[in-house]
This record gives structure tokens, C-alpha cells and sequence, in this order.
């Protein structure tokens, strides 16, 4: 988890006085990431809170040859107001783009919805749209159970990470047992990795590796759609 501090000032021009007041409005934000494999199914989560209270969210899931999608949630006071999910389905002839848009009022019931598959709009039933907010807590547990613990993508050249988002690592120390054939790909190839670990200044702990593909595979990054 990550935390940021942002402090703003507001100034409040009292009626009869020369010199203003200040005032100090904090607002804590906190930034939670998680993943999961389970056989060939792959998931990346991100979550935001803001003051406590659920802010925003994203996730990544994949099967290969089957489909993937990343969608983005939005919480109201708490309460889920808003997703957009993008992505591609199996169908006979392959994989079929689609889109999902939803909104909810402040008792979660859906004011609005669109789900846009190969260009032809269909609607969703209630047991669709549950699922929608299941996922969508879901992610929230997800993230926040893996507290001390975040997603790290990057790419492995045998002797160093070079992460997603910058930084270099010459120190990788493994918490997962992991089979001889994992070792030896991580030990002679250009290797795109992703995994639940922890980095401090100068190496990183692998928990659970999640993801382990080519030189050519691209980093992930969180949906922003809303």
C-alpha cells in the first residue's frame, strides 16, 4: 500500500477581520494493487481510497485464447456509482471486441447501462449486473488483503529487473518455491514478469510469481476509462 499526504490550504476571509484564518484540510489517499493466477486465468487489481472511503478501482483479467478485459470502477460515498469494462470475447469466429458501460444511483440500483458488442448493443440482466458489483467488491478485498504486498511488473535479463515503473533492481529474493523449468527460463532468457511482492531501495521479494512471458510482452496499466 502506498499512502500520500496531500495537504491543501484554504483560506477564510472572516467579516470584520484584517488578517485571515488558516485552516489545514487533509485528505489521505491510499493505493492498494493485488493479482491472482489460477491455471491459465490471469488478474491484475488496483483500488483507491480516499479518506477511508472507496474512490476508484481497475482490473486486468486475461485467459489466453479466450479473452480479456480491464475495466474501471468509480465509488460514490462508498457506494459504486459507475464502471466501464473493455475487451475482447471468444465467439465462433474468434475474438469479438466489446464494452460495457453502467451507472447505479445511491442504492445501487442501474440507472443507465450499455453493453456494445461487435458494434450491436444488448441489454444486460440483473444477474449481469450483480456481477459487476461483485467484481467490483471483490477487487476491494482482494487489494486490501494483500496489505505490505503490491503487483510488480517488469522485465528479467537473467541479472536484473528493470520495473514498469522505473526502477533497477540487481537483488531478487524469491519467497515462492517455484519449478526447475520457472528457474531456468528466469535464469537464460529476456523475460517479462509480473508478481505480488515487495520492493524496498535496494532489492526485491517475489511471493507469488503471477505472470512469466517474453521480452515482447508489454507492461499493464491500470484502466482509465471514467
Amino acid at each position: 500500500m502506498k499512502n500520500f499526504i496531500l495537504f491543501g490550504l484554504i483560506l477564510f476571509l472572516l467579516l470584520g477581520c484584517h488578517s485571515p484564518v488558516q485552516t489545514l484540510v487533509l485528505e489521505q489517499i491510499s493505493h492498494y494493487s493485488s493479482g491472482e493466477s489460477m491455471g491459465r486465468l490471469t488478474g491484475f487489481y488496483w483500488y483507491t481510497e480516499k479518506s477511508f472511503e472507496a474512490d476508484s478501482g481497475g482490473d486486468y483479467v486475461s485467459i489466453p485464447n479466450y479473452g480479456w478485459y480491464k475495466t474501471d470502477y468509480r465509488w460514490v460515498g462508498g457506494v459504486l456509482r459507475e464502471l466501464v469494462r473493455r475487451g475482447e470475447q471468444l465467439k465462433l469466429k474468434g475474438l469479438i471486441p466489446y464494452h460495457v458501460h453502467v451507472r447505479f444511483d445511491g442504492n445501487s440500483e442501474p440507472v443507465y447501462q450499455q453493453y456494445r458488442l461487435a458494434g450491436k448493443i444488448f441489454p444486460l440482466n440483473k444477474g449481469e449486473l450483480l456481477l459487476y458489483q461483485q467484481k467490483a467488491a471483490y477487487i476491494v478485498d482482494k487489494t486490501k488483503e494483500s496489505e505490505g504486498l503490491e503487483l510488480i511488473q517488469g522485465f528479467w535479463d537473467g541479472s536484473v529487473l528493470r520495473t514498469c515503473s522505473g526502477q533497477v533492481y540487481d537483488k531478487i529474493n524469491f519467497k515462492q518455491t517455484l519449478p526447475d523449468f520457472v528457474f531456468k527460463d528466469l535464469s537464460f532468457i529476456n523475460s517479462y514478469i509480473a508478481f505480488l511482492g515487495k520492493a524496498t531501495s535496494k532489492q526485491v521479494f517475489i511471493k507469488e510469481l503471477l505472470l512469466l512471458e517474453g521480452k515482447d510482452h508489454v507492461c499493464v496499466e491500470r484502466p482509465i476509462y471514467l
